[in-house]
């Protein structure tokens, strides 16, 4: 079950997969539990996530539902074992917030992220002072060592992009590389860390220009997440005054999947996105000197 009863970003897209082959082959969640002998609430808690199915149910389920494809298959199987299994950041989960805890469980899951930021350097890029920075410059207090527990949950992290676990594309506003929230120190050692990162064959970095007009200024920050070998939006997480929120809904991922295609066709090429960032440190270095 998941921790504290809770669905969890896994058990929720083992449920929701399963509730639409159930819709598909037209059976109704009666005929669901006769199929794993079980009562209908249990179908239902698995459908809403609140309960993980067990691999041997997956399998019997899919059978009735006509599923073949050996990777869809394998794809549920897999979400069904890992959806038991403790993620590295569990150890942290007492001082993260439940929506931080789904959003990490989406990056450790993701064969594909893709990031926008229109304010800040996003979290899986930044160094450890500019993490430091903004975390501690937050309107809400955070005590010392809570921040030093945060910034260890975002080392973590970045591993899975250092390791090449997955293809990560990120779209920053120029603002972010040109007016820095942080010291000019902080934001120099940034930037040069920028243009080491995008140079990893699994990393690429884009500036959207001021020159495109408001579509920066209208499009708040946001993360797509893909887990198979394809890049097809499965979930959004949006950030918010909140926290983060994930979206799973097939309008919600198309019009994301949408939104995403539009910034990088309006963005700087990779190659010209680095120029701009190295034009911007190479001023900030001038005028520190």
């Amino acid at each position: 079950m998941p921790a504290g009863g809770r669905p969890t970003v896994r058990s929720r897209r083992l449920g929701t997969a399963l509730k639409q082959y159930r819709h598909a082959a037209q059976l109704d969640q009666p005929q669901a539990a006769e199929i794993i002998a079980a009562s209908q609430a249990r179908v239902s808690r698995l459908e809403s996530g609140h309960v993980t199915a067990r691999v041997i149910e997956v399998r019997l389920l899919l059978d009735a539902y006509g599923v073949t494809d050996p990777e869809v298959r394998a794809k549920l199987e897999e979400l069904a074992k890992h959806s038991r299994n403790r993620g590295w950041w569990l150890e942290h989960a007492a001082h993260l917030r439940p929506d931080y805890v789904d959003h990490i469980a989406l990056e450790d899951d993701a064969t594909y992220i893709r990031e926008w930021q229109p304010v800040l350097v996003p979290g899986l890029l930044q160094t450890p002072a500019y993490a430091a920075a903004i975390t501690e410059g937050s309107p809400n207090y955070i005590a010392p060592d809570r921040v030093a527990q945060l910034l260890k949950v975002r080392e973590g992290r970045q591993s899975k992009i250092e390791e090449g676990g997955a293809t990560y594309s990120a779209i920053l506003w120029e603002s972010v590389i040109a007016h820095p929230l942080v010291s000019a120190e902080v934001h120099r050692e940034q930037l040069a860390a920028l243009l080491e990162i995008a140079r990893r064959k699994n990393v690429t970095v884009q500036v959207l220009p001021y020159s495109t007009g408001v579509l920066g200024a209208v499009t708040s920050a946001f993360s797509t997440f893909s887990f198979d070998a394809e890049p097809v939006v499965e979930a959004v997480a949006l950030e918010n005054l909140r926290g983060t929120s994930v979206l799973e809904g097939s309008e919600d991922l198309t019009a994301y999947a949408n939104m995403y295609d539009l910034l990088r066709s309006s963005a700087l090429a990779p190659d010209t996105s680095v120029q701009l960032i190295r034009g911007v440190l190479r001023s900030l270095k001038d005028d520190a000197s």
